[in-house]
């Protein structure tokens, strides 16, 4: 048997490597999404555009234009002669926000009398006005302290002091790259075992392989195997990026996360081999791979928290085995997850993994009868 498996499991291999189209699959689609979630989709705002209306003209108003200067989130500031121009300016998108002082801002902070000013957000843009406005807040609220002790009045308001445990300075390369062992686990791990049986169907080879001594389980295990060792190969890869390019710290077990990982594999390959075992040709096992692997990413917690989500889609999130590895991973990035609740979020993985397999075996053999 182990003879028979391990020439099923090179024949695999071979298979995947001499195919240029499985060849660009585990490599180019992976270095693409590390250069994409690493740079391009950051959620920071920085270096945006912003107008100004100062209709003041007094020491604070020029105070408050300079300290947005030199914010790292302001690039650009345009002066905005009237309130004609702000439309103009949001309407075409040439800022995102505009600042406007009234006349006697700088007044009525002398005299102690409370003195507003307005914020007009482009609310198209509405995820980076919301962040920038608190940003913008936060320089509002160091230049209100720096007045009232400037001022002498006594003893400063009672002030909000943020502190944020594990990511203290909140890189977002710190969620966005660990989580990409996941993202790409899942990609490599669907496209590979999704190929495999459609791939021998369409070369005509599906057939030699059902008269050959191997038996169902020995066959199902034999494109098990190669996807999985792809995909660790594909995770040990991004997690010594992690570490050594971005210099992300690793705080958790290795023993538990690839645990973990290999566990979460299996599920995501039993998905896979359910879509071979249903497609004709590779084609119909790639649209089926992206239609899963889509809704995949969008509903795992990556791209918005699960805790936002109507329940209803809550509650279909919990047969997403990407869903539970990203909390997983990231723990164990960040915080050293414990055991306990690395379990929590691993016998969900167990659960689908085993529902899985099983379907995909039971669909490989109706499919051989």
């Amino acid at each position: 048997m182990w003879g028979r498996l391990q020439a099923l499991i090179v024949k695999e291999f071979l298979a995947i490597l001499r195919d240029r189209q499985g060849r660009m699959i585990l490599i180019v689609p992976p270095l693409i999404q590390l250069v994409i979630f690493a740079f391009a989709a950051t959620l920071e705002v920085k270096d945006v555009s912003i107008g100004v209306l100062d209709q003041d003209h007094g020491k604070w108003s020029y105070e408050l234009v300079q300290r947005f200067a030199a914010s790292r989130a302001v690039g650009r500031i345009v002066r905005v002669d009237g309130a004609g121009d702000i439309r103009r300016l949001v309407d075409t998108q040439k800022v995102l926000a505009v600042i406007q002082f009234p006349q006697g801002f700088s007044a009525n902070i002398a005299a102690g009398r409370p003195a507003q000013l307005q914020f007009i957000l482009d609310g198209r843009r509405s995820n980076a006005a919301q962040i920038f406005l608190g940003y913008a807040n936060t320089i509002v609220d160091g230049a209100n302290r720096d007045i009232i002790a400037r001022r002498g009045a006594g003893a400063l308001p009672s002030v909000l002091v943020q502190r944020s445990w594990f990511n203290p300075n909140l890189h977002y390369q710190w969620f966005t790259v660990p989580s990409l062992i996941g993202t790409i686990s899942l990609l490599i791990g669907l496209s590979v075992s999704a190929l495999s049986i459609a791939r021998e169907r369409e070369m005509g080879t599906f057939d030699q392989l059902l008269i050959t001594p191997l038996a169902p389980f020995e066959i199902l295990m034999g494109k098990t195997v190669p996807s999985l060792m792809i995909g660790l190969m594909h995770g040990t890869f991004f997690l010594l990026i992690s570490v050594f390019a971005f210099h992300i710290p690793y705080t958790g077990s290795l023993l538990l996360l690839y645990a973990s990982m290999s566990i979460y594999l299996v599920s995501v390959i039993g998905i896979g081999l359910f879509i071979s075992a249903l497609s004709m040709t590779q084609q119909q096992a790639f649209l089926g791979s992206f239609v899963f692997a889509a809704p995949a990413i969008l509903l795992s917690g990556f791209a918005s928290p699960v805790e936002n989500m109507p329940d209803w889609l809550q509650t279909m999130t919990l047969v997403n085995p990407l869903r539970h590895f990203l909390v997983i991973v990231n723990g164990l990035f960040t915080k050293d997850m414990p055991f306990a609740t690395v379990m929590d979020n691993t016998w969900p993985l167990i659960v689908i993994a085993v529902v899985t397999m099983t379907v995909a075996g039971w669909l490989f053999r109706r499919r051989m009868q």
